[in-house]
């Protein structure tokens, strides 16, 4: 929708699509990184994923990390290159010109299961 514009961009970033679940020394989930209610992050996790979409955005399109190593590490955020100091879109990451295929997909899961979902989760929660 956005690739003939020179003024705006929307780029995906991938760096959640392949992240498992954070584990503590022992093997189990590490609740650390999630709020009380074990659903939300908690101020750990959201530093986390905010460093992982932050080095998203410093990688050019077709090369950005999609996973996420909850390592906690800052020496792992990434600083702008000196020869590209600029967040990557597809225009600036060399797309412009060439066959990326930029076609639709088909959802991959349809749009009434998602409908399903979510009346069998409120009467499951009603329950």
């Amino acid at each position: 929708r956005y690739e003939e514009r020179e003024d705006f961009a929307v780029v995906m970033q991938p760096f959640f699509r392949n992240t498992l679940l954070p584990l503590d020394s022992n093997g189990k989930p590490d609740l650390s990184f999630f709020a009380a209610d074990c659903f939300h992050f908690s101020v750990r996790g959201y530093a986390e994923m905010a460093m992982a979409l932050w080095n998203n955005m410093l990688e050019p399109v077709g090369e950005k990390q999609t996973w996420n190593n909850f390592t906690h590490d800052r020496l792992k955020l990434k600083c702008p290159n000196p020869e590209k100091p600029f967040l990557f879109t597809l225009r600036n990451s060399g797309f412009r010109n060439s066959d990326f295929n930029l076609k639709k997909t088909e959802p991959s899961v349809p749009y009434w299961a998602v409908i399903v979902a979510a009346v069998a989760g409120v009467l499951v929660g009603s329950l």
